[in-house]
This record gives C-alpha cells, structure tokens and sequence, in this order.
C-alpha cells in the first residue's frame, strides 16, 4: 500500500514511517524540508507545507493511504507576540488540516489516520477554554467527519509520547537525563502534583499500522499506555540516570513541566484504561514507558 506520512520527518512522523516501512508498506513522507537523521533521509521525500501550500497539485495522487502526524501545537507558535494562539491554532489546524484531508480524498487516498491529541476526550472541559484543546477538538471533528465508503478516516488520540530516533535530536529528553543526574544547576528537584497517562512512539506506530488495516471509519480512538503520577514519572528518569531519589511533591509550576504545556490544568491527573475492544483493533505493545527510558537516559552523555 503506497503511503504518505505527513511529518515524517518528525519524531512521531518518522517512527511511524519506518514502522510501516518495515511492515512492507511503500512509504513516503511529506515535510517542509528533507530530514537529516539516519533511514529518514532515505525515505522518499514530498516536500510541502499543509498550512500554506495548495496541494490540490497532483502530489497527493497516487497515493492509497495517508497518515497525518503534523498538527500544530505550542511549539510551533510564534513567541513575537504577532499572532495569538488562538488565531494561529485556527489557521494551523482548524482550517488548514481538514483542507488537506479534503485534497487528499480529493486524489484518491482510501484510508487516513489523523493523529490528534487525547486532551479533547479526557479534558472536555477545556474545550472552548484553551485555545489548543478547542482547536484540537475542532480539527479532530471535522477531519472524521470526511469519513465515507470511499474514504475511511479514523483518528489516534495520544497522550504524553515519549520515543526517540537516532540522528534526531530531541532536546527536553536530553534536558531531563541532565536533570536527573543533577547537571542543570540552580534547577529545584521536586515533583509536581498530578499525573498523566505516557505511550511510546513505538506503540504508537503499532496501533497506526493496525488503524490502517481495520480502523472503524469516523472514529476517535483514545489511546495510551501507562498511567504515572509526575512523581513516579520523574524518579524514573533519575533512576536511569544512576541518581535514584525520593521527590518531594509541592504545588509549584515545575520547569520541565510548565503549566503552559499541561493543558487538563495545573496539578491535574489524567489517567484512563484502554478498553479491550480498542485494544483488539489497535493491538500495541504495553509497558513500554521505564525501558524506553532507560534507553534514552543511556544515549546522553
């Protein structure tokens, strides 16, 4: 099946494509620019910009399947105080994500997974409050209300996802390793309140292999792996980094993890069970969050 992993030159993105890759899929990926990092420069490359290109071009045909990881979040958003969130969430993903899975059923794509975020279904609340949650919430809407017998779109709704590729840097894990060993002077060590549910790129990238092939078409499947406070979370890292440590917990904003990222709310724990139902569809390896820790803790130096 010939597919086209929008962001794949991403962390996210680019596990998926080489997970697909390997399970026999012919792959490409669509990106602004060509990815540096070992085997994903080696993928066939489609360049293009979602938000601002028309890709009703001709590069979208041909393909059979689609899988969308490029959604717009906090990082993207311009800290010159030019655009407010909410209008760049909305131009991002709002408007310009539904248009390009219109394109795309437009081509001849049959299926679609859209990879969203698990925040409209486990924070409801948040949504028409945080201008991310809204948005989100929107953009996940309208992409599965595209879904018909000619074109099958689901979407994978993730938590926290933690994952790590050779060749492509990924700077708040590095951070954290040099936390945990206690390298960032000044820095407090403690917890913060709450929690949240974690998953791997690894079974991320399973469950999209698996939504691909048997995705109910309109669905929002919610998925995730293990439930953590942020304490248990964090003395995880600082056990991998051979400083194991009791945390205390406070109610301060903690600079790994500001408020400005937990979008449920300070001091929230968000925490769900996958139903076997979901599971039977999706069928990811669980269990995956202290091994794959250990393993990027090991990488930095």
């Amino acid at each position: 099946m010939k597919t086209l992993v929008v962001g794949g030159t991403g962390l996210i993105g680019g596990t998926i494509a080489l997970h697909l890759q390997s399970l026999g899929y012919d792959v490409a990926v669509m990106a602004r620019k060509a990815s540096e990092a070992p085997r994903l420069k080696d993928l066939p490359l489609v360049l293009g910009d979602y938000i601002n290109d028309d890709c009703d071009d001709g590069r979208l045909e041909g393909f059979d399947a689609l899988v969308f990881a490029a959604a717009a979040d906090i990082r993207n958003v311009p800290q010159d105080g030019s655009v407010t969130f909410e209008e760049f969430y909305t131009k991002a993903n709002d408007i310009a994500v539904p248009r390009f899975f219109e394109t795309a059923k437009k081509a001849g794509v049959k299926r679609a997974v859209y990879i969203g975020t698990f925040y409209p279904q486990v924070a409801p609340q948040q949504i028409g409050v945080d201008p991310y949650v809204t948005s989100r919430h929107n953009t996940d809407v309208a992409v599965l209300a595209l879904s018909d017998d000619s074109f099958n779109v689901c979407s994978l709704n993730p938590p926290f996802v933690l994952g790590s590729l050779p060749g492509l840097p990924v700077p708040h894990l590095d951070a954290l390793v040099y936390y945990a060993k206690g390298q960032i002077p000044d820095m407090p060590v403690f917890a913060p309140q709450g929690g949240t549910n974690h998953i791997s790129t690894h079974s991320l990238a399973q469950a999209t292999a698996n939504a691909l092939e048997k995705g109910e078409g309109g669905k929002p499947y919610l998925i995730g792996d293990e439930n953590l406070s942020w304490k248990e979370y964090l003395e995880l890292w600082f056990a991998a980094a051979g400083n194991p440590i009791d945390l205390a917990v406070t109610e301060d904003e903690h600079p790994m993890f500001p408020n400005v990222i937990l979008f449920a709310g300070p001091g929230a724990t968000v925490s769900f069970e996958m139903s076997d139902e979901d599971m039977a569809v999706l069928n990811y390896d669980r269990n995956q969050i202290k091994g794959l820790i250990e393993k990027i803790a090991a990488s930095v130096g």
